[in-house]
């Protein structure tokens, strides 16, 4: 699975607090609450597909890990 660089589909929104009538501790109470509201009720992480080539890979690396424990006498 590449990576993502920090490239979150979508973009997370950039969360200011504009209001002369909030003191500072205040507005950052808000922005936290929405930040953990966002990831909260955010959908969960889908697992990228696997393409036929990984597949086979994954399946060769088990046989032959298990074939090699027999002929060592582990497992």
């Amino acid at each position: 699975m590449p990576g993502r660089n920090g490239k979150q589909k979508p973009p997370r929104p950039q969360i200011e607090i504009q209001s002369s009538t909030t003191s500072p501790e205040e507005a950052a109470a808000i922005a936290a609450a929405l930040e953990r509201f966002l990831w909260e009720t955010a959908p969960a992480p889908q697992e990228a597909p696997r393409s036929r080539w990984q597949e086979t890979a994954l399946r060769e690396g088990v046989s032959v890990r298990s074939q090699l424990a027999r002929g060592w006498g582990i497992g």
